[in-house]
């Protein structure tokens, strides 16, 4: 029976069984390059436990982005008796859980203690922060605001023994680099880093910009996000479109060069940001799990080029 067949004749619940009908397969080792290829797990909300780790072992994943956050895989408020069972369940199928994507940008937040505390127990080494947002009124006020509140989570987390990374995400305070960086560099490098994403450097860096975002951010790199898009012209001007990896402006050999060249060696986090297709639920379910399988494939290929030459060390 295909994965074809097997969608048109199962439940939906029961999509996630498919991977028990492929071949197991160990995934390939990825050149000199000693990190963990994880999926982003928002984009398979409806697996979960032991199912959602043994499909993405079958894919070929070293592990899983965890998202702790609303309508998460683990909802804050619930972390702290949520959080233990859902890693030890992935933890038995051989899938590691390297960091949790998170929505925290205060420690005066009442999940923020249970989430990174939970994580920190649990041996969970880095944690992904919310999303400050700009006024676009007095940027300097705006930033000395942030400042406060992310120097109270990074104490927390300390405390915790949790790494926190940074998103730099297109639209918000960071994007650019330069201004959340002026508030990370004086900050404990074993607490605070970034969670470097290319996809939304290159949006905001276009040529040099992307490349000295990822210089800026090399030496604390904590983890790091994949995804590629394009610019396309449509009636109402331009407008960035996601796409597959290979497909679109990120330069792949270049941007995991200078990874190799920085000696990185934390958790990626595949995104598939894209509709990858299909009608139905079930079709689009499949669908979502070709896409992750392939884009894994292209990443596995372009970090085996690059890492080819030496090998990556611990990240901070």
């Amino acid at each position: 029976m295909n994965r074809r067949d097997f969608v048109q004749t199962a439940a939906i619940p029961a999509l996630s069984s498919f991977a028990s009908l492929r071949a197991a397969a160990q995934p390939a080792k990825t050149g000199g390059f000693a990190g963990q290829m994880c999926i982003f797990s928002k984009h398979v909300p409806w697996l979960t436990g032991k199912e959602l780790a043994s499909t993405v072992r079958q894919l070929g994943f070293d592990g899983i982005d965890l998202t702790v956050r609303p309508g998460g895989h683990v909802l804050p408020e619930q972390a702290a008796s949520a959080m233990p069972p859902l890693v030890e369940a992935i933890r038995s199928e051989n899938i590691k859980v390297p960091m949790i994507t998170t929505a925290l940008l205060n420690a005066a937040d009442a999940s923020a203690r249970p989430i990174l505390s939970t994580a920190g127990r649990l041996g969970v080494p880095y944690a992904k922060l919310g999303y400050y947002r700009y006024a676009f009124r007095d940027l300097n006020g705006e930033l000395a605001a942030v400042d406060k509140q992310l120097r109270g989570l990074v104490d927390l987390a300390a405390e915790c023994k949790v790494q926190l990374g940074y998103h730099n995400h297109a639209g918000y305070v960071g994007a650019p680099l330069w201004d959340i960086a002026k508030l990370i560099e004086p900050l404990d490098p074993q607490s605070i880093g970034y969670y470097f994403d290319i996809r939304h450097a290159v949006v905001e860096g276009g040529d040099a910009g992307w490349r000295i975002a990822t210089l800026l951010a090399a030496p604390r790199l904590k983890m790091v996000a994949v995804k590629d898009f394009y610019w396309e012209k449509g009636p109402k001007g331009w407008a960035v479109r996601n796409c597959p990896l290979g497909q679109g402006m990120v330069d792949w050999p270049k941007f995991l060069g200078m990874l190799a060249a920085a000696k990185f060696a934390g958790p990626v986090s595949l995104h598939v940001e894209y509709e990858p297709g299909g009608e139905t639920e079930a079709e689009k379910r499949e669908a979502m799990l070709a896409a992750a399988e392939r884009d894994l494939q292209f990443l596995r290929a372009q970090f085996k080029a690059a890492y080819a030459t030496g090998s990556a060390v611990s990240g901070t």
